[in-house]
This record gives C-alpha cells, sequence and structure tokens, in this order.
C-alpha cells in the first residue's frame, strides 16, 4: 500500500465526518449573521455532543508560552534553594503555613473572549443575554488541611439583600464585600489580611511566626499589607511568576475540583447556544456553597500542599511534574503522519464493531482506501457514503432537537428578581456578615444576635440600674405645691430593673 498524504491520514484519524464539519460551518455562519457567534470552546462542546462521546475532550491542553519558562527546572531549584536557606521559615509548624489566592467565577455561563464567524467579517458581534458579572472569592488553606472562611466579592456599588437566598444557613463566618470591577483591590486584600487572616489564623503560641504563600498580585504586597505582616510576625512567601499551576497548593489540587463541582451544580443551565438564562446571584451562592463543601476538604488540601512540594518541602515533586517535565524537552515531536501510524489505525479500526459514527467513518475511509488496490468497488463505496452520510444527518438533528429542550429547561428554572435592597452596614466595619443580610432581607432571625447586637445587649444591661436627680414635683409630673414645703428641692432616687 501507498503512503497517504497528511490530509487522508486526517480524515481517517480525525473525531469528525466532513458532513458535521460542514453542518458545524454552516452553524457559525448563523450564528455570527445573528450576532450570537460561538466562542472556541462551544464550537468544542457542539462536536463533542455530535460524536456522541463528551467524556474524550477535543484538542490537547495548551499552556502560555512564559508559563513553560516559569515551569524549567532552574526557576523551581532557585525557588526551594531560598526556601530552604532560611531557618526560621523552616521551622514553622504546618498549622502556621497558609496559602491565600483568589478564584473568579462568572455568575451566568461565561465563555472565552474568542468568537468564531466568516473570515470575510473583520469583526463579530456577539449578542450576550442576561448577566456576565464576575465574582471573586478569596480562599486561604493551611498546610494541616484546615481552611478559613472565604471572602465573596461582587462587582457593585454597595452589597445588595437580594444577592442572598432567603436560607442563610451555614454562611456562618462567610464575608462578603464588593469592588467596582469585582476583583481584589490594595484595599480589600488589606481588609481581608485584618479581618479575617490575622485574626482567624492565630497560633496556639503567641511568639510563633506564620507562613502566608502568594501568588506576587500587586494588592498583595503593598507598603500597607506588608507592615501588617511585620506586625504580626507574618512572611510572605510570593511564588515565581506564572508558576501557580506548579508550586501553588490552592491551584494544584483544589481550585480544579471547585470549579468542576461548581460547573456540575449550575449544569441545568448550561444552555450555550443562546446563553439565554442566566445563574443570578442567590443561585450562585448556592451553588458555590455546595461545590466548596464537596471539594474544599482537608484531603485535598493536604494533596495540594504535598504535590507542590511545599509540605513537606521537596523538591522531588514539582520536578516530577509532568509540565516541568515537558518543559524540559528540547526537542519536539512531528506531527508527520507515518506508515506505523497508518498500520496501527487500520489494525484498531479495520477489526473492531462500530458503536458511533466516528467508529463507522474510520472503517469505510479504510475500505475506500483499500479499493484503490483492486478490493473494493464503486457500488460498495457509493453505498457506504450514503449511509455515513444519512447517519451523520441524523446524529446533527438530534444534537440540535436535545439542544433545543435544554434551552426550555433552563428558562423555566430561571429565577424572578427581587426588590433591590441596600444592606447597611455598622459603621465599624468594611465586610457584611449574614446578620446584616437577614436584617435587610425583613427576616425573623430569632435568637441569634450578631456581634454589633451583642454588645449593645451588654451595654443595656448594664443601665439596668441607674440613679437620677431631679425636682422631686416639677420632674414627675406631681402638683406645683407641696404639703412639706419643700417646693422645687432636689431629690435622689433609685430606679432598678
Amino acid at each position: 500500500m501507498k503512503p497517504y498524504t497528511e490530509l487522508e491520514l486526517q480524515r481517517a484519524l480525525g473525531r469528525l465526518s466532513q458532513s458535521q464539519e460542514q453542518y458545524l460551518a454552516e452553524w457559525v455562519y448563523i450564528q455570527d449573521a445573528l450576532g450570537v457567534a460561538p466562542t472556541y470552546q462551544q464550537l468544542k462542546g457542539l462536536a463533542e455532543r455530535m460524536m456522541g462521546s463528551i467524556n474524550q475532550p477535543l484538542g490537547k491542553r495548551a499552556i502560555d508560552a512564559r508559563r513553560w519558562k516559569a515551569h524549567s527546572s532552574e526557576v523551581i531549584e532557585d525557588f526551594f534553594h531560598r526556601l530552604d536557606s532560611i531557618p526560621t521559615i523552616q521551622g514553622i509548624n504546618p498549622s502556621n503555613r497558609w496559602n491565600m489566592d483568589e478564584t473568579g467565577i462568572m455568575e451566568g455561563k461565561g465563555a472565552n473572549g474568542l468568537v468564531l464567524g466568516s473570515m470575510a467579517s473583520q469583526h463579530i458581534q456577539k449578542k450576550q443575554p442576561g448577566s456576565r458579572t464576575w465574582v471573586s472569592i478569596i480562599e486561604c488553606v493551611a498546610a494541616n488541611g484546615r481552611s478559613l472562611c472565604p471572602l465573596v466579592i461582587y462587582k457593585g456599588k454597595s452589597v445588595q439583600a437580594q444577592w442572598f437566598p432567603s436560607n442563610l444557613s451555614g454562611y456562618e463566618g462567610w464575608h462578603f464585600t464588593y469592588t467596582d470591577n469585582g476583583w481584589t483591590t490594595e484595599k480589600t486584600a488589606l481588609e481581608w489580611l485584618k479581618k479575617v487572616f490575622i485574626p482567624g489564623t492565630m497560633p496556639s503560641e503567641p511568639e510563633a511566626a506564620r507562613l502566608l504563600v502568594l501568588d506576587g498580585h500587586y494588592s498583595h504586597i503593598s507598603t500597607d499589607f506588608m507592615w501588617e505582616c511585620f506586625q504580626n510576625k507574618i512572611y510572605l512567601l510570593c511564588l515565581p511568576p506564572h508558576s501557580s499551576a506548579v508550586l501553588q497548593p490552592l491551584d494544584v489540587a483544589v481550585f480544579s475540583p471547585l470549579k468542576q463541582a461548581y460547573r456540575k451544580e449550575v449544569g441545568y443551565l448550561d444552555d450555550w447556544v443562546t446563553d439565554s438564562t442566566v445563574a443570578g446571584k442567590g443561585a450562585f451562592l448556592e451553588c458555590y456553597f455546595k461545590a466548596r463543601k464537596a471539594s474544599i476538604t482537608s484531603q485535598n488540601i493536604k494533596s495540594g500542599w504535598r504535590a507542590s512540594g511545599l509540605w513537606p518541602v521537596s523538591i522531588r515533586r514539582p520536578l516530577s511534574n509532568p509540565m516541568v517535565s515537558k518543559a524540559q524537552e528540547t526537542s519536539q515531536q512531528t506531527n508527520q503522519p507515518s506508515s506505523q501510524q497508518w498500520d496501527e489505525a487500520i489494525s484498531i479500526a479495520l477489526w473492531s464493531t462500530p458503536h458511533r459514527s466516528a467508529d463507522l467513518r474510520r472503517q469505510l475511509h479504510l475500505f475506500n482506501q483499500l479499493g484503490k488496490d483492486g478490493l473494493d468497488t464503486y457500488t460498495i463505496r457509493h453505498l457506504s457514503r450514503k449511509v455515513q452520510k444519512g447517519y451523520d444527518e441524523q446524529a446533527s438533528r438530534v444534537v440540535h432537537l436535545e439542544q433545543q429542550v435544554r434551552q426550555l429547561e433552563g428558562q423555566l428554572e430561571e429565577q424572578q428578581q427581587r426588590k433591590r435592597k441596600k444592606v447597611r452596614l455598622s459603621p465599624n466595619r468594611t465586610f457584611a456578615n449574614i446578620w446584616d443580610i437577614q436584617r435587610a432581607q425583613g427576616l425573623d432571625i430569632g435568637d441569634i444576635d450578631s456581634p454589633d447586637e451583642s454588645r449593645a445587649s451588654e451595654l443595656s444591661s448594664e443601665a439596668g440600674s441607674c440613679i437620677w436627680v431631679g425636682g422631686r414635683d416639677s420632674e414627675m409630673g406631681g402638683d406645683s405645691g407641696g404639703d412639706d414645703g419643700d417646693d422645687g428641692g432636689a431629690e435622689v432616687g433609685v430606679v432598678r430593673k
């Protein structure tokens, strides 16, 4: 058998047939004309659904070139050399080693900024119904498996009561605030350090030092932030740029399962065809609460510290990371098809039972290629093409109908908007807590008192017994004249609760 061209091999080993690719291309053109151009991830999602194998995603995992450079062994070795050369840092217990990072989640159905359309158009617009508001969450975990309550940062001008579900059970200790863009600012980071981290991670031994591992964001290394750390014996360890995927415990083993669990919770809103259904702030908070409970576990936290090599301290852990290993490779693998690859494709596809359109298409393509050597006829090839085309068209129609059903189901689940109501805070606090939110919602919080109310109750109880001094008759509302003749005289009395 003669060698085959790269195009022929790509078609034989490809995941979609020509008719399926043509269907996708026409769909992209139409969506572009309607102003709802699909993103690259959305197109991949449709292709995977057409294959009927969503558990086998398309494409290769790519990574930024700067991150590859940051993952080099030289950078990691230098980082660990500095870490191991400081006796004070070596003596810090795992319960006092903390990693803080910020993660972001889109309230609605998030998608990346690249959209697909006709190459004849210089600019492609995409309609995005509903909210694309970004919400940031600051999480912090320790090497012993412990985690702090999160700080949720909304985009807005104030914290609104309608953003929260009516049932706030389980949110005790959570903090909520806002910024103009939904990201951490220097002020927010400093407030988190003073009100959340420092009191929440107080060592059992007052003189013990704490280590806080950061990604080096500008808001984390401001002068005020570092001054607070200096005063409280907190040492800051900034990771090398673009190395979080290898060296940061939260990124290594916590945030990935967290976002997977979150996507699972909002899966019923996955109507990416039109993006018409949006998860509101209340639904977002409920989904994140469930996802956080399932993913930010002691096991995952310890796994992240261990895999990053930060505790127990071991440079072999990050150096054995596949991304670091790949970054060390100096030669690139060729993408040119070989006769060995072709023989393997034949042995796999030729003698297996087809269960999907892709299996049938590979076999039919190989049969057609064998026909070039006189082992096939025009009638069989023509019939094979007809069967394949009909199968693909039917699969495409099924996918289209499934997406319509998902869209309608998502619209039925869309929550109704509630009246706007600002959450009012005490002048002495910056972050809102559940008591502030429940008060704004007009809910009966029962016997639970906020910290401010508890203090006010103590003050009122102290004022339960008091001494008053005043005129006996004029101030007590009695007659102007008295029998004793001591008109206008002062009298001292005691009022007890």
